[in-house]
């Protein structure tokens, strides 16, 4: 039986890129655009090209990646960024990863030229290695990512901020799940400004809330090492 698939699009002011994410979306799969406050017309655009609208009021990425996720009704279920700088026709390879024996398919961004600002990669390669030292076979911190939806909500993740993808990996790698990283283009965003990688300030702010994760998972008792996760 093929398996049904949700892809959530956390969104906040995403109104330009919206569409060419929502035209090269793989045919059959249900879209949630969570509407995380936008002051453009996301969920207008949103709503004009198919989607399903939902709106969360509180700010945050892991708020709208959760809100998305408990409005879901697919068994598996896929996260994407919606700015276009991430090709939604990868996410097939991943839903057939997890439709497979894997328990959670990311992606690992390939960057073309202009893509990805020093200060957000060098950012991102610090957290990942953290992820390898506790067991992880990472190289990034699952921008793109598919799951089981109730798998996914048994995790716990507690994050509502940018800490969101990188506690999911850390209580995934406790909870012993086969995670699988898949290669995927990273192209510069198709409108907007990001709100990670847009800016230093922006990279801080995401680094202080994955920290705030790690810190939180460590008190609570999560495995640290290799071997207390297996």
């Amino acid at each position: 039986m093929t398996p049904t698939v949700d892809i959530v699009l956390p969104c906040l002011d995403e109104a330009e890129a919206l569409p060419g994410v929502l035209a090269a979306m793989p045919a059959g799969y249900g879209v949630l655009v969570v509407d995380n406050g936008s002051t453009d017309d996301t969920a207008a655009v949103a709503a004009g090209c198919g989607a399903t609208v939902v709106t969360e009021p509180r700010r945050g990425y892991g708020a709208a990646v959760h809100a998305g996720l408990l409005a879901a009704t697919a068994d598996l279920v896929g996260v994407l960024d919606a700015d276009g700088s991430l090709p939604p026709q990868a996410l097939a390879e991943l839903v057939a990863a997890v439709a497979g024996d894997t328990d959670l398919a990311v992606g690992r961004r390939i960057p073309q030229v202009g893509a990805w600002p020093w200060h957000a990669r060098a950012g991102n390669a610090v957290l990942a290695a953290v992820l390898r030292e506790r067991g992880l076979p990472v190289h990034d911190i699952a921008p793109i990512r598919v799951g089981r939806r109730q798998a996914l909500l048994d995790l716990g993740v507690t994050d509502r901020g940018f800490g969101y993808p990188f506690e999911l990996l850390l209580r995934a790698g406790a909870a012993g799940w086969r995670v699988c990283e898949f290669d995927v283009e990273y192209r510069p965003r198709a409108g907007g400004r990001s709100k990670v990688s847009g800016s230093i300030r922006g990279t801080v702010r995401a680094a202080r809330d994955m920290a705030a994760a790690m810190g939180r998972i460590s008190r609570a008792g999560v495995p640290d090492s290799p071997a207390q996760l297996r």
